[in-house]
């Protein structure tokens, strides 16, 4: 399972004893929804702090975070885009560092969906292998946005994803989307998973190796046999690689 910390982290009493009951039993990864890795405003390190307990509390595998900002004065309640300029990278990848040292653990960063990119310097594939480099850290590999991102800035998914670090890749993510116009997707996890999405991550499986790999659906839940025939799908393209890999796994995002 998967859930964002900042929806339990200060969840006590009876939702917090039986949340703890789960976590006992099912392994547990974090994907956060409010680190603000590339915004302005300070690192939020009381923040940090709290992550790391709950980490620590619940045995987390691995905790991930968006390659984005979100947040200056206020939270912006969206992802925005990170500027993908050197000075972006530093900025980035220095943040990334302390929020290792204070939670005293890598983290993994996950490639995001956007549709501007102001201040543009370099290519977003370049963009994001040298904050990786940089801030040694590992890579959630979100395939959705791949494919998304492929069509709104127009360029070959299969040969961007290829381009990325393999041993960085720490697991993945798959979900739908909703298609605005011919040249336009956006990135909701609200929607059943595409043939060229489950391509795409079959692709992946033979570039990279079997690694974990999470279904996004956060609205427009379908009832529960219908998920798990995506789940399932997952496995069936685990098994057409020969891996043996423990089974994936449901994001689980509100509570």
């Amino acid at each position: 399972m998967e859930v964002a910390p900042e929806n339990w982290i200060d969840v006590g009493g009876r939702l917090g004893r039986r949340f703890r009951a789960i976590t006992e039993k099912v392994p547990l990864v974090c994907h956060g929804l409010s680190l603000n890795l590339g915004g302005p405003a300070p690192l939020d390190e009381a923040f940090l702090r709290k992550v790391k307990q709950f980490l620590d509390t619940h045995d987390v595998r691995c905790y991930s975070e968006h390659l984005s900002y979100c947040a200056d004065d206020g939270h912006l309640y969206d992802l925005m885009p990170i500027p993908f300029t050197d000075e972006a990278v530093h900025y980035t990848a220095e943040r990334i560092r302390r929020a290792q040292e204070i939670i005293g653990r890598r983290m993994a960063i996950e490639n995001v969906s956007y549709y501007a990119a102001p201040g543009q310097e370099m290519e977003e594939i370049d963009f994001i292998n040298s904050v990786l480099a940089e801030a040694d850290c590992d890579l959630l590999l979100d395939i959705n946005n791949i494919y998304v991102n492929s069509i709104n800035h127009r360029y070959d998914a299969e040969s961007w994803l290829k381009s990325l670090p393999a041993a960085r890749v720490a697991y993945a993510h798959v979900a739908g989307h909703y298609v605005e116009a011919e040249d336009l997707r956006v990135d909701t996890h609200g929607a059943d998973v595409i043939d060229p999405v489950w391509k795409l991550l079959e692709v992946a499986y033979g570039h990279f190796g079997v690694f974990p790999t999470l279904l996004e659906r956060d609205f427009n839940i379908p009832p529960l046999p219908v998920l798990l025939d995506e789940v399932n799908a997952i496995h069936q393209i685990q098994s057409r690689q020969e891996t043996h890999l423990d089974a994936p796994v449901i994001r689980q995002q509100h509570g």
